[in-house]
């Protein structure tokens, strides 16, 4: 019996909700996640529960614009950051991993006669990756010649995805253990050097003050003494002439002054030996109507600005010392740029901080308050570009981005810019991961019942045990290779190897396992690191095998 309307948005809710809670049972920390709800969905299929075919491509193709339109909107902003920070060695190791696998589902289809659909379905299963699913499945629907061939690119890449995902999970942590014995890691000394290069990385900030006794500095401009034009260097007062001062654009160094200065130690070294001494006398306990505030970034005009555009220091005489964002704390600079959420440490006068909070928005509550204009336009445009077809030579048919391809390019172009014209390209993160939620569990319920029906027979009477087998060479050979090079070639650090590993498959649960073997969330710094571009390239390279193989 087929359900319409109503009753099917009841079906819907009720396998994405029992889907859910499944995935939220953990075995020693273990869980299906949101593929809970995909397993929910072929039970009722298999028991014959059935809605509007019209109905259940809806809520699929909908569920599947939502989830990639938030992705491209969290991992955006930081996507050109994440590969500057971390350089391109984690990137290399995690696209390695990509396609070693997508190579491997490649030899699967041209060398075992393994079907496509079956395929890519497989792939995704296996790399834990419901996205690229999500994309394979879109790629066959746009290949496909004949109503046949439609029906089994809806049916069979589901039941590929169910067959390997098991497996999926189990074989990332696999891998992990058996490159943890093999070169014999200790996690504690991991641990520690992993912290000795954090330290050399990106040290903390410390504070100084330094007296002024180069006789060399005297009526020199603040802003041209040499190193202060370093990005983690900030000079935040200036005691001259028995006063307390905020520098500004016009302030002039003289022999006795002392400047506040914070900055990454060896920077403030630097600092020491040009302008004197360090001095005894700590401004910071001086009594003085100057005071620090912390402002928060929301008001929409700012972002994307500049601290040098925004010229606080000159205007209200208000100096900028760091900026929060993410939980990093960094060192404010002239070009360093804003974006909603930034939490910005303010030095200077209580009124004129007061005037810099109205000009940065300062109200938190704001960011509780989703931009929803926004996320409508980036879904339709991303829906426009994701339609366009695009003719390459050598191609069966046009190559169109698709409904995975399109809104995730889109969100990630429109959220690196942050900001066009009156429009904040921006969620929340608790929106974002709520719209995430729900796009995904619409997209695996409508997928599960679509092929619910054919499972069971798939797994017991059909190719399902050649099909893990496959699943299982495409999660384990691709990690232990890049993971046995990554210590050996690059010396990657083994709780960084481990996020990079788990960040490969974008899977939370490896993570998870990851940090509980460290004893700490250590191996997030590589999940983190190489996430953005991973989750890109799953997306994007079911796509391209989709047209390649359908030739």
């Amino acid at each position: 019996m087929l359900l319409p309307g109503a009753p099917a948005a009841l079906v819907l809710a009720l396998v994405a909700g029992l889907g859910l809670a499944l995935g939220s049972v953990k075995v020693r920390g273990v869980g299906l996640t949101t593929a809970g709800v995909l397993f929910v969905g072929l039970l009722l299929g298999h028991f014959g529960v059935a809605i509007e075919p019209e109905v259940l491509e809806f809520a699929r193709d909908f569920g599947l614009i939502l989830f990639v339109t938030s992705i491209g909107l969290q991992v955006g902003p930081g996507f050109v950051s994440s590969l500057r920070r971390s350089g391109m060695t984690l990137n290399l190791l995690a696209t390695a991993v990509v396609l070693l696998g997508v190579g491997l589902a490649a030899a699967a289809h041209l060398l075992l006669g393994v079907e496509l659909p079956a395929v890519v379905g497989i792939l995704s299963g296996a790399t834990t990756n419901t996205p690229s699913l999500a994309a394979a499945q879109q790629a066959l629907k746009e290949v496909a010649t004949d109503t046949t061939s439609l029906a089994r690119g809806a049916t069979i890449p589901p039941l590929g995805y169910a067959v390997a995902y098991p497996f999926g999970v189990a074989g990332i942590i696999l891998a992990i253990l058996v490159l943890k014995a093999a070169f014999r890691v200790s996690m504690p000394l991991e641990e520690k050097l992993l912290e000795r290069s954090r330290r050399s990385e990106a040290p903390p900030l410390h504070r100084a003050n330094l007296e002024v006794t180069n006789t060399n500095l005297d009526g020199l401009l603040l802003e041209k003494l040499p190193l202060v034009d370093r990005a983690g260097l900030v000079v935040s007062r200036v005691y001259h002439g028995g006063e307390l001062l905020v520098p500004t654009h016009e302030t002039r160094l003289a022999v006795g002054d002392v400047l506040l200065a914070v900055g990454p130690k060896k920077d403030l070294d630097d600092l020491r030996l040009l302008v004197g001494k360090e001095s005894d006398l700590d401004l910071r306990s001086l009594p003085t109507p100057i005071t620090s505030k912390r402002l928060i970034v929301t008001r929409k005009e700012v972002v994307g600005k500049t601290l040098g555009e925004l010229s606080f220091a000159a205007r209200f005489g208000v100096r900028i010392t760091r900026v929060s964002r993410s939980e990093l704390e960094m060192a404010a600079y002239p070009g360093f740029e804003l974006r909603t959420g930034d939490a910005i440490l303010a030095v200077g006068g209580p009124e004129e901080i007061r005037k810099v909070a109205a000009e940065l928005g300062d109200s938190p509550r704001d960011l509780n308050y989703p931009h929803l204009v926004p996320v409508f336009l980036t879904i339709a445009l991303g829906v426009a570009v994701g339609l366009f077809p695009i003719h390459l030579q050598g191609m069966p048919a046009p190559v169109k981005l698709g409904l995975a391809g399109g809104p995730l390019l889109v969100a990630i172009l429109l959220s690196r810019l942050g900001r066009v014209g009156p429009l904040v390209f921006w969620l929340p993160i608790s929106a974002n991961f709520m719209l995430r939620e729900i796009g995904i569990a619409l997209f695996l319920a409508a997928v599960g019942l679509r092929s619910g029906a054919g499972f069971v027979d798939t797994l017991v009477k059909g190719p399902g045990l050649t099909w893990m087998a496959i699943g299982a060479m495409i999660t384990i050979v691709p990690m232990l290779v890049v993971g046995a090079i990554g210590r050996l070639v690059f010396r990657v650090n083994f709780l960084t190897l481990t996020g990079v590993m788990a960040g490969s498959m974008t899977d939370p649960p490896a993570l998870a396992f990851a940090n509980g073997l460290a004893g700490s969330d250590a191996p997030t710094l590589g999940y983190v690191a190489v996430y953005p571009l991973t989750m890109i390239l799953r997306i994007v390279s079911a796509e391209v095998l989709v047209l390649l193989l359908a030739r």
